[in-house]
């Protein structure tokens, strides 16, 4: 879910970050486009400055020549009114342009145009400076007025603005995100439960509706596959069941007969004997798969695991293990009176399964070891041998061994490869986990962690 999150996060913020960077394009553009004509028309022939110029220069000496080629250079026309609306000077002026005024005709045109000409005017000792630009070059607007608070408060209305729009941006993205990561939580959940093989049932209603439904279209693909898989093995090991059980009678009764040779009943006593094997082997396969696809009912009850290991060892000895075999128990004090909700059935399967390796593994002879330590919140089952053990290239081959049911490789030691499994499986069932540890001539352990249930 949290890299789904972080992919959501990366698409949200490249919004976010466009979002600024178009911002910052527009205002570009903006500069790009109106600096030419902001700079030109504002700068030392605008009407201010050239008003201020050409008044300076009427009021010293008369126009100059310099300041004279600049406004025949920008097409700037000019001219001085006296008191009486007469025109004493001008310069450039085009034969449409009157010389003679009313103060009717100057309060029209100072505010806005003279023949079409924009024009700007001046205050003078000697009279009314009148500049006129070309045609079509400025536009006056002569009948609009702002009130001096609205001009103030302008840059900090435009910034104000900037800063709420920035801050409703980053809140669309901060809930748009959680709102996504809220919607497609439940379906990253069923498709992390889906990987681990699990079914799910998805309901999700709205635009997420067809994603939910793809979900759980796959889920029942996978259930009825689990299901066809599970019923197969069944089948085949009920199947197995009757052959192999005669197979086993019939050697059983040659091993026994006395009328047959040395020969014949050490080798019928070897087809037993293997075929036990097998049938071990086929119900592993069938509690393995029962439990991966939970067909196995667990059927839980208090149990004390310093008994249940006592009542196995007890079991073990009285079947018989090889001779150059020992089996030891090491209990802790503190884990006599431990209670755990368990299958009393299914653990002392999977111990037995340890300790059939470890007799397997060793026919040289070792010493096999049950333990049992408590923590405060957990106990933990310990199956051990002070045989061969494994190299590290062995023990991690072991933990990173394929599904015996998706392996290929004919390396694949079923006996070791399904043993483990099978107590894997069995442990995971009770919520507990399994750990490995062995070096070579080191021997071998199998840590087995249940969690203690609150006191």
């Amino acid at each position: 879910m949290k890299a789904f999150g972080k992919y959501i996060s990366k698409y949200l913020l490249s919004f976010f970050a466009f979002a600024l960077v178009l911002l910052f394009v527009n205002i570009l553009a903006f500069a790009l486009t109106f600096s030419g004509i902001v700079s030109k028309e504002y700068g030392s022939a605008s009407p201010a400055n050239m008003l201020e110029a050409v008044a300076a220069d009427l009021a010293a000496s008369g126009i100059s020549e310099e300041k004279s080629q600049e406004l025949e250079c920008n097409h700037i026309w000019a001219m001085l009114l006296n008191a009486d609306g007469k025109c004493d000077w001008a310069l450039f002026l085009p034969e449409e342009i009157p010389t003679q005024y009313t103060i009717q005709d100057v309060a029209v045109f100072s505010k806005g145009y003279l023949q079409d000409y924009p024009v700007f005017v001046r205050d003078m000792d000697n009279g009314l400076l009148v500049l006129g630009y070309p045609k079509d070059s400025f536009m006056k607007l002569t009948g609009n007025y702002f009130p001096i608070r609205a001009v103030r408060i302008f840059p900090l209305f435009v910034t104000g603005i900037l800063a709420i729009d920035i801050l409703l941006l980053f809140l669309h993205y901060y809930f748009s995100k959680r709102r996504i990561s809220k919607n497609t939580e439940p379906i990253m959940t069923s498709i992390k439960t889906l990987s681990a093989g699990k079914p799910v049932n998805l309901s999700i209603q709205g635009e997420l509706s067809e994603i939910a439904d793809s979900v759980n279209q796959a889920s029942q693909v996978l259930s009825r596959q689990n299901q066809a898989r599970a019923n197969w093995i069944s089948g085949v090991s009920h199947d197995i069941r009757t052959p192999l059980s005669m197979i086993m009678g019939y050697a059983g009764r040659i091993a026994s007969d006395r009328l047959a040779s040395g020969d014949i009943q050490q080798e019928a006593e070897i087809i037993r004997a293997q075929s036990a094997k097998i049938k071990d082997l086929v119900q592993d396969l069938n509690l393995v798969s029962q439990l991966e696809y939970e067909m196995q009912p667990l059927h839980k009850e208090p149990v004390r695991l310093s008994k249940l290991l006592r009542s196995y060892a007890a079991d073990l000895l009285n079947a018989g293990i090889p001779e150059k075999c020992s089996l030891e128990m090491e209990l802790s004090k503190d884990a006599e009176t431990v209670v755990i909700e368990c299958d009393a059935r299914l653990i002392p399967r999977a111990i037995n399964n340890l300790v059939q390796n470890s007799i397997n593994h060793n026919p040289q002879g070792c010493t096999i070891s049950l333990g049992l330590i408590r923590s405060d919140t957990t106990i933990f089952l310990t199956v051990a041998d002070d045989g061969v053990g494994l190299s590290p290239e062995k023990l991690r081959e072991l933990e990173e061994k394929p599904h015996y049911m998706e392996s290929t490789d004919e390396r694949l030691d079923l006996r070791h490869g399904l043993g483990l499994l099978l107590v894997r499986q069995i442990v995971e069932a009770h919520g507990g986990t399994m750990e490995i540890e062995s070096a070579p001539q080191s021997g071998y352990k199998t840590i087995l962690t249940f969690q203690l249930p609150l006191s």
